[in-house]
């Protein structure tokens, strides 16, 4: 997003995710509906939550995403943008799905160097915390960490810095693209079908004395 900010070609209009209906969290990585509608709120734009059913087939994300793709193009949205880095096939996926919907793949971060931009992302003020592991690929231990520079130094060797694939999730609290920073506190580390989610949640915040 920050990046697609700084480009003259385009005008952010707003977020999308798409949300586990059942437990109304981030259906990939598990991310609590109300830091997400934070986040919408510090980068001062809209959300638009597209609700997925639980068990959710291919099938079924598609007729919900070809749903939210109309409903973009009838505001007047032209294009959408996507954090991929390198894998193809998913970059592959994502156009052919745009095909003939009137919306245009932007991929503003493409064939970056991931250790490069994790490095200037840290660099830079970003602060994120680390929310669900693969622990096939990074162990368990990493939920729940914070996303700096000791993260990225002891990451093992092979582990995208990034987590391109799928080592990784992280939620973003702080950074260029926000107005302010949100406040978070961690929650449980839990085990679930084979990934370890460190739960984050919005923290509560005492009011500053008259």
């Amino acid at each position: 997003m920050h990046c697609l900010q700084r480009r003259r070609e385009y005008h952010v209009a707003g977020l999308l995710t798409t949300f586990n209906a059942a437990f109304d969290r981030v259906a990939m990585h598990s991310t609590r509906r109300a830091l997400v509608e934070a986040q919408a709120r510090a980068a001062g734009l809209p959300l638009t939550a597209v609700p997925l059913p639980w068990p959710c087939s291919n099938a079924q994300y598609e007729a919900a995403m070809r749903g939210a793709c109309a409903d973009a193009v009838a505001r007047g949205i032209g294009a959408i943008g996507f954090g991929d880095l390198f894998l193809e096939d998913v970059r592959r996926y994502r156009e052919e799905r745009l095909q003939g919907t009137g919306l245009t793949p932007v991929f503003p971060v493409w064939a970056m160097d991931t250790r490069r931009l994790a490095a200037e992302m840290v660099a830079s003020g970003l602060k994120a915390r680390i929310v669900c592991v693969d622990p096939g690929k990074l162990p368990a231990e990493f939920a729940g960490r914070e996303f700096d520079a000791d993260f990225l130094r002891d990451l093992p060797e092979g582990v995208d810095p990034c987590g391109e694939n799928g080592e990784f999730h992280s939620f973003v609290y702080a950074g260029q693209m926000f107005r302010e920073a949100i406040p978070v506190e961690s929650g449980e580390v839990v085990e679930r079908d084979g990934f370890v989610f460190a739960d984050v949640r919005l923290a509560e915040t005492v009011p500053a004395p008259a």
